[in-house]
């Protein structure tokens, strides 16, 4: 009998609720002022004591720019019009109200997702958090401060540059973070997005406010505050995993309940596992092992179904739900292999036991004004990852810890994550209160991100081991200071990071940073570990050296260009369209760029015409370029196993190495990287007065009974010789599958007015890939003059347009003054005689409209 009391005492308080949890969204209704107002704040057109509407999620730049206080940062010159506010203090207010029902929960968290950066934050009188780090989320229980009625929550908001002049002023010296834009060097004691400060691509927008959700958390006895499902072994036979569940209650007494773990794959069927557990007040940590006989895996795309488990974690008491948490993930096991061969030591990964070739770029975050970045610009990102074939990104270091839509994506679509930690380019510090900070942020983000199937990898930073050895530092500052700056990269990224991620991950590799060893300048380092080649671009090289210099795994390379006309024409007027405009010079942040671009220009191509014709030969430049590079580490593996270009996107409009312009305009290099990166693509070679045609197939299966088609083309007269052969193209690998001599192709003579396309066509015939190969650049081809026809079809929605000309018209770009329209194919070589179809499309286009259609080819610009 006295059991029996004592058990009804241990579950009474579940029964006294009638509602488990309930969330108060708490983004709306802010308002926002600067806290002192100087007479050069009025200037800026800050009003005394005014208090402004504010968005939320957001920042005080952003509501400024939406109100009209701040130009356009992006048009002009305008960048140094919005610099001031980075030096001020904010103030962020919000009145919102709890009702009686409300109180009677046991507890009740704010909840804030983001905070950026350092803030002080008040509830009704009581300062209740004081946040220094962007990169961590916060929930403090505020139960016992809240009032029936209106609450008052009131943020102080302190100018990140203001809150470490005394650390910069105490150390001595100013760090060599050359991306960070101003004097003060302030960006590395600061632990918030480094792209903020500025970079060699990125303007600078210091942004301080509420940049992720706020939220009340209001719920009774308990909460599962984490779930993780742990893999400790996967085989198509058998997946053994722990589900490890972190409840806190905030009963006094202990209590009995039922943890309960149901699985399914959508498909209906499911499966219930569960155990008893007796849950005391505070923070319980349990675990629930489990096996699943016959899993089906997660496979990266191409190689098979993105399968995705939806699990849930229940606290029960009797049919009684007290907390739930749901988790959504795929098994797949993922190995970073780095072992002695007889090459070096290699670099790749393997995905459920199989090596895979990565193809896929560097990230960067989309908008300057981060907050943004919402469900809609994530879809679109990953429409542009995957129409251009990739399957890895890497999410570089100078950046954030990405949201949730941009995992889920990419576990949906089977693009594989490389995760650097949020540190690049310059030593940090290594003082125990900053990585105090650091550890805080790293298991935040570590517990957040682990459930991700998508999450191949941990990479501890950018480039700052590089530019302790290789960037000159050492002849800047004293022995002593280079000293404590190896210490601390020690500390930091050898031991503190790789030991979190051993203990809150425990399933992932981890490397120290990126690159590992090598050097761009130093290419008897290639045959070990990544690199970062700089060889093209900054060293200058020829486009085609790079086949002479493959690495073991390319994590970093690129070549810029100018976006085009109609994404200039966004910033800057006619008459800024020049090099050495101020306009142009803002919105170039590499140090040579413009002359870079006009010095490769001079090696490959005629002097063009005026400005226009040099931004797209530029963007024909860059794209045909990359295309040599990347197909060179493609062809090589598996000595080479991994291309990620520098880099896919930009975060305003800008001249960059992006791939995709700030509107979402691919450039030529997005076209190129979808056809080379294919699934299954032609790659040649001339070598030894032969061409060598390659198959590169990413396939998990042979493809057989194929038909290579090569044909000679002469630049007027069109065809003049085919040949044909039958061939099987082998699985995960690149193979040469037919050499040609070049003797029964083309004269030395021909070579400038020839060129050699040859195609890929299944047992349909239908054309898998297509490769066109020509002897020269164009500055040495006899390349004709030429009109290329058009005819287009008009729908809303959809324009399609063809194309002919009588002669070869080389890198045909299509032009429509609508941002983000999306073509099927662009800057692509017309075959003489040939007849060709391009979609384009957008919502935007309207049949009434007959939106103008314009085309350029190579000839038309000399």
């Amino acid at each position: 009998m006295r059991k029996t009391i004592f058990l009804l005492y241990l579950l009474m308080p579940l029964f006294l609720a009638a509602q488990q949890s309930e969330v108060l969204s708490l983004n709306d209704g802010w308002q926002f002022s600067q806290s002192d107002i100087s007479e050069a704040d009025e200037d800026h057109g800050i009003s005394t004591s005014q208090w402004y509407d504010a968005e939320v999620p957001g920042s005080v730049q952003c509501d400024l720019v939406r109100l009209g206080i701040l130009p356009d940062p992006f048009y002009g010159t305008n960048e140094a019009k919005v610099q001031w506010v980075e030096d001020e203090n904010w103030d962020f207010k919000k009145t919102f109200t709890v009702t009686a029902a409300q109180l009677e929960y046991d507890e009740a968290l704010i909840c804030f997702e983001g905070l950026d950066t350092h803030a002080d934050v008040f509830l009704n009188g009581s300062r209740i958090l004081r946040s220094e780090n962007m990169f961590v989320g916060h929930r403090v229980p505020v139960r016992n401060m809240l009032t029936e009625g209106d609450n008052e929550l009131y943020i102080r908001f302190y100018s990140p540059i203001e809150m470490m002049m005394p650390a910069r002023a105490s150390f001595g010296y100013d760090y060599p973070a050359g991306n960070d834009h101003r004097e003060e060097k302030l960006s590395v004691y600061n632990r918030k997005a480094p792209y903020h400060f500025g970079w060699d691509w990125g303007i600078r927008i210091v942004q301080i406010g509420i940049w992720k959700p706020v939220s009340m958390l209001f719920y009774n006895d308990a909460l599962i505050e984490d779930y993780y499902v742990k893999q400790h072994a996967i085989t198509a036979k058998l997946a053994k995993i722990e589900n490890q569940i972190e409840v806190t209650s905030v009963s006094d007494a202990p209590f009995r309940a039922t943890l309960t773990v149901e699985y399914n794959t959508g498909g209906g069927n499911s499966r219930t596992e569960q155990q008893q557990v007796v849950i005391t007040k505070g923070m319980n940590r349990l675990s629930l092992p489990m096996e699943i006989a016959d899993p089906l895996l997660w496979m990266p795309v191409d190689w098979g179904e993105q399968h995705l488990y939806d699990f849930t974690a229940r606290l029960m008491a009797g049919e009684k739900v007290i907390a739930e948490k749901k988790v959504r993930t795929g098994l797949r096991t993922i190995r970073h292999i780095t072992e002695e061969d007889e090459h070096g030591r290699s670099f790749y990964f393997e995905v459920n036991g199989i090596p895979i070739f990565a193809k896929g770029s560097n990230y960067i975050p989309g908008e300057i004004f981060t907050s943004q970045q919402d469900d809609a610009f994530y879809k679109k990102i990953f429409d542009h990852i995957s129409g251009a074939n990739m399957n890895m990104v890497r999410v570089w270091g100078g950046g954030i810890y990405e949201n949730e839509a941009f995992y889920r994506e990419a576990d949906e679509r089977g693009i594989l994550v490389w995760q650097d930690f949020i540190f690049g380019c310059t030593p940090y510090p290594s003082d125990d209160t900053f990585l105090a900070s650091v550890r805080e942020e790293a298991i935040y983000n570590i517990k957040r991100l682990r459930n991700h199937a998508s999450l191949a990898y941990w990479n501890g930073n950018n480039e700052v081991l590089e530019g302790l050895n290789y960037w000159g530092w050492d002849k800047q500052y004293p022995k002593e200071v280079m000293d404590a700056w190896f210490r601390g990269y020690d500390k930091t990224f050898r031991e503190l990071l790789p030991s979190l991620v051993r203990e809150y991950d425990g399933t992932r590799d981890y490397t120290h940073g990126s690159p590992d060893v090598g050097n761009w300048g130093r290419v008897d380092l290639f045959n070990v570990g990544d690199v970062h080649d700089w060889g093209l671009w900054y060293g200058e090289l020829p486009f085609e050296a790079m086949a002479d210099r493959l690495p073991r795994f390319a994590s970093e390379f690129g070549f810029q260009s100018f976006p085009e006309m109609k994404t200039i024409r966004t910033f800057a007027t006619p008459d800024q369209w020049d090099l050495e405009s101020e306009v142009m010079k803002v919105h170039q942040k590499a140090s040579t760029g413009n002359s870079l671009i006009k010095k490769y220009m001079d090696m490959y191509y005629h002097e063009p015409d005026n400005f226009e014709d040099f931004v797209y030969l530029g963007l024909v430049m860059q794209g045909n370029g990359m295309e040599e590079s990347v197909e060179a580490m493609r062809r090589g593996r598996p000595y080479c196993m991994g291309a990620l270009y520098w880099q896919i996107n930009d975060s305003w409009p800008v001249v960059s190495w992006a791939s995709i312009d700030y509107y979402d305009n691919w450039k030529a290099q997005h076209y190129r990287m979808r056809d080379v990166f294919a699934p299954l693509a032609l790659g040649v070679e001339m070598k030894d007065d032969q061409l060598n045609y390659y198959t590169m197939s990413d396939y998990l299966h042979d493809s057989n009974d194929l038909l290579l088609t090569l044909q000679v083309i002469d630049f007027t007269k069109g065809k003049r010789k085919e040949f044909t052969q039958k061939l099987n193209a082998k699985a995960n690998t690149s193979k040469i599958v037919s050499q040609f001599n070049l003797s029964d192709l083309v004269t030395q003579a021909e070579k400038s007015h020839t060129l050699i396309h040859a195609f890929l066509t299944d047992s349909k015939g239908k054309i898998i890939s297509t490769k066109d190969h020509f002897f020269y650049w164009p500055n040495k081809l006899d390349l004709p003059m030429t009109e290329v026809k058009t005819k287009v079809n008009y729908a809303d929605g959809k324009y399609t347009v063809t194309l002919t000309s009588k002669k070869l018209a080389k890198d045909v770009f299509i032009e429509i003054p609508i941002q983000g329209a999306q073509l099927s194919d662009n800057f692509i070589d017309l075959l003489p005689g040939e007849k060709r179809t391009i979609v384009i499309t957008s919502p935007l286009l309207k049949a009434a409209d007959k939106t103008p259609v314009t085309v350029k080819h190579i000839r038309e610009t000399y």
